[in-house]
């Protein structure tokens, strides 16, 4: 990245931490064995593998046995819905799940829905917060499965997961959770929370891209969905990536919320009071009930899409990365009630483990010229250029 640019995008992904390129470095040359092998260079390799699996469940709170090494986030979340839908047949089948998901839990909620599975989607309150209220109203007797982040990936709005798994562990529903944006942003307990699935990602907190993790609580059965091997104990076959798995294994024991969340949220809060002085912008999401590192801003007046391309070496994002390519307005947004116009209309800044002072003031005052020059374009283009 060019030293005039400056990076605000860490909910999309981090920088990778030298210590853990060193880590994986060292993996990738001098322990390069296979960890399913049965030689030394094979039983050194599994060491590393489980080594990083406990230093994972150590930070999350989970036994390191009921962790299950994937790819990243996506495919826990495939897993977890896939592997508890599916496994049932001859029985109405129920999901209950949110309008504001990430799309890697939606599209496969869709995707069950067109074979058979019943599925609610539970609106978002105006802040961006599932009410817990709503979750218990929408559960049935068919009902197999809850699954609502952690998180939200655009917000930073924190959903009240230990409320939503009480509810189904009453009612004898399974709960997952995708944990992608807030495993080492808050504190994570997974053997205390009423949660049964949950996913976890390396890249969110400056670990490789290509490597995650599905919890999965004891008593908990799934339907494999990739075959061919015996690894992740049947669950996931497949070669384990044993450089990504050491690397995501040194980035949660990095990852320290209660070191870096303050610093975080007074980062946050300072780009919010530097943005705030620009006419009519607003937060998007409950300022209230938001991690430390996300702020969401609609700048009434300006396209984000055309706000972001004048912002050249400020990297921010219009909405979730994995939707860049959309031209809809953002989905989470107009599903907490904002016009498509005003979802359109906004952008995500994310702060990091390497984010400073004085990029967040650089980066506001960029905003505040961008978001002048835009308007005042607007307002001198001819009329026809509306119609």
């Amino acid at each position: 990245m060019s030293s005039a640019e400056i990076y605000l995008d860490y909910a999309a992904t981090a920088p990778i931490d030298p210590a853990v390129a060193a880590a994986m470095m060292e993996c990738m040359t001098r322990e390069f064995g296979n960890p399913s092998s049965q030689h030394a260079a094979g039983k050194r390799a599994r060491a590393l593998v489980e080594a990083a699996r406990e230093a994972i469940g150590a930070r999350v709170g989970a036994p390191a046995e009921r962790l299950v090494f994937t790819s990243g986030a996506t495919e826990s979340n495939n897993l977890a819905l896939n592997g508890v839908l599916k496994r049932t047949r001859g029985r109405a089948v129920h999901l209950v799940t949110s309008r504001i998901e990430h799309k890697s839990v939606l599209d496969v909620a869709r995707a069950l829905n067109n074979s058979g599975v019943a599925v609610t989607y539970v609106p978002a309150a105006p802040g961006g917060y599932v009410e817990p209220e709503r979750v218990i109203e929408a559960i049935t007797a068919d009902t197999q499965l809850v699954s609502i982040m952690h998180v939200n990936n655009e917000t930073g709005v924190v959903q009240d997961i230990a409320a939503i798994g009480a509810a189904c562990r009453e009612r004898g529903v399974l709960f997952h959770v995708d944990a992608a944006q807030s495993a080492g942003k808050l504190p994570l307990d997974l053997t205390a929370l009423p949660v049964d699935l949950c996913s976890l990602t390396a890249h969110k907190l400056c670990g490789p891209k290509g490597v995650g993790a599905l919890y999965i609580a004891p008593r908990t059965t799934l339907l494999p969905q990739l075959l061919g091997g015996e690894q992740e104990r049947g669950l996931r076959a497949g070669t384990l990536a044993t450089p990504q798995i050491v690397g995501m294994g040194k980035a949660y024991e990095l990852a320290d919320p209660g070191r870096e969340a303050p610093r975080l949220a007074a980062l946050r809060d300072r780009l919010w009071e530097a943005l705030r002085g620009i006419s009519g912008v607003r937060q998007n999401g409950d300022a209230g009930r938001r991690a430390p590192h996300v702020l969401n801003v609609a700048f009434p007046g300006v396209e984000g899409e055309s706000l972001r391309l004048a912002l050249r070496d400020l990297a921010v994002s219009a909405g979730s990365a994995c939707a860049a390519d959309s031209p809809e307005a953002s989905h989470v947004l107009t599903g907490m009630g904002l016009s498509d116009t005003l979802a359109g209309s906004s952008l995500r800044f994310s702060v990091g483990r390497f984010t400073r002072d004085d990029e967040v003031t650089a980066a506001a005052a960029w905003v505040a010229n961008a978001v002048a020059r835009l308007r005042g374009l607007a307002k001198s283009a001819p009329s026809w250029c509306s119609a």
